[in-house]
Order: C-alpha cells, then structure tokens, then sequence
C-alpha cells in the first residue's frame, strides 16, 4: 500500500471511530434511564418510547391549547417493576418518584398520583408537541403534567426517572 493510501485508511479509521463515538453520544443523550427501587432498572431509546402505548394530553401555554404526545408515566413504571396497581398499597403508597432533567432540574411526583388505577392524572413522559419532535430547549423528552395549574413540574430534557421507597 502507498503512503497516500495508508492515510487515507487512516483518515477513514479517525472518522469512522468519530462518528461511532457521536453516535454514542447521541443515543446517552437521548435515553431515559429509569432505576432506584425497581426490579427492572431501564434505558429506553425514543425507538423504545415510540413502541409504547401512546397518550396526548392538552395544556394551555401563553394562551393557546397545545397537545403534547407521549407515554403515561405509570407505563414505564411499570415495566421497570415498580409497584403499581393492585401492589400500590401499604408501605408501597409512601414511594415517590424524582424525575431530573440534563440541567439537573428536578421534580418529584408521589407515585399514587401517577397510577391510573388510584387517579386519572395523565402525566406523561413527552415526545411531540402538536405532533412535532419537541424543540432541542425542551427535549428529546419532558415530563407533562397537564391538571398541574403551573408547570413547575414539567422537566425539560428529562434523561431519568429514580423511583424511590421510603418504607420497604
């Protein structure tokens, strides 16, 4: 081999390895992690997200209704293992979930409150925003809680969900 062919072979190698590590990067940006107590800690790709049972719920924002896409919560929960349902009950009703964003905001939800056997509060793990990817501020995902009267809660660029016992 010529000396012009073993650098572009090694040109072709930095840019390979270049872009096999950027798209690392990318899909740990844009998982969602979802551990603490569970007995099936997760990460899920928006491939994943997108398979799941999917929900719209509405929000008033700056005065127009807007629809945001997605999956319940509880949904996820759920296939991590966390107690919901019929196992919601006892020291299992004091867990509570801390859902934080890259910019390590965070917020946290009684898991009660996201079950949809104990309320009909349809608070989501966003997508789409009026059937669009979610502008890069708010995304790839966002918490929505939509019978929230301030949005206090809706974590931006939400990367995991840390699901919490205080009684075992």
């Amino acid at each position: 081999m010529t000396k012009t062919g073993r650098r572009m072979c090694a040109a072709a190698l930095v840019a390979l390895t270049f872009a096999n590590a950027w798209r690392l990067h990318a899909q740990a940006d844009t998982a969602l992690t979802v551990g603490g107590d569970v007995s099936k800690p997760l990460t899920l790709t928006a491939a994943d997200l997108k398979a799941m049972p999917r929900t719209t719920v509405s929000v008033m924002d700056q005065g127009r209704e807007v629809k945001y896409g997605g999956v319940l919560v509880a949904e996820i929960l759920v296939r991590a293992g966390a107690p919901l349902g019929r196992d919601l009950s006892g020291p299992a009703v004091a867990t509570y979930i801390v859902a934080t964003g890259k910019d390590g905001y965070a917020a946290v939800f009684s898991l009660g409150e996201l079950d949809p056997a104990m309320t009909a509060n349809d608070i989501i793990v966003a997508d789409t925003l009026d059937g669009q990817p979610l502008f890069d501020y708010q995304g790839p995902y966002r918490i929505v809680a939509p019978h929230d009267k301030r949005g206090a809660r809706g974590v931006r660029m939400l990367q995991k969900l840390d699901v919490v016992r205080l009684r075992k």
